[in-house]
């Protein structure tokens, strides 16, 4: 079985059903490739699933410790490629925990973070770089 179904709408619109929830979201071509931008695009999606991942991970570990990580941020900058083929060519991923944590704690979820699936299914080809504060 499926986890996600896509149906494209028309207009370079998409609509994608999750099956186990059935959340439903929108996606959009962006301004830059002939979309209207109105809502997230396929590629803000992949930036999306890689900070979200991040913070899940972090969260699965802080939970698991009972230390709280609510308010924790990220914050990403998608760059496309300028030539050759239209693709995700960096990610600039800004994470901020809160003040409260130790430096165990920030180095231990640092390297959970680090190890999320997402990160570790990225192309190579992407330039990911990583600013914590």
């Amino acid at each position: 079985m499926s986890t996600v179904s896509c149906r494209y709408n028309g207009e370079l619109r998409c609509e994608a059903t999750h099956h186990g929830s059935a959340a439903v979201l929108m996606t959009d071509a962006p301004i830059d490739n002939a979309g209207k931008g109105e809502e997230f695009s396929p590629t803000d999606l992949l930036a999306t699933a890689l900070a979200t991942c991040m913070l899940t991970i972090m969260g699965i570990t802080a939970r698991s410790r009972n230390w709280s990580i609510e308010g924790s941020t990220a914050d990403v900058d998608k760059q496309m490629s300028q030539s050759g083929p239209r693709r995700v060519e960096r990610l600039r991923v800004r994470l901020n925990l809160p003040e409260h944590l130790s430096e165990e704690q920030r180095t231990l979820l640092q390297r959970v973070a680090e190890q999320c699936p997402v990160k570790r299914s990225l192309d190579p080809l992407i330039q990911l770089e990583l600013i914590w504060s």
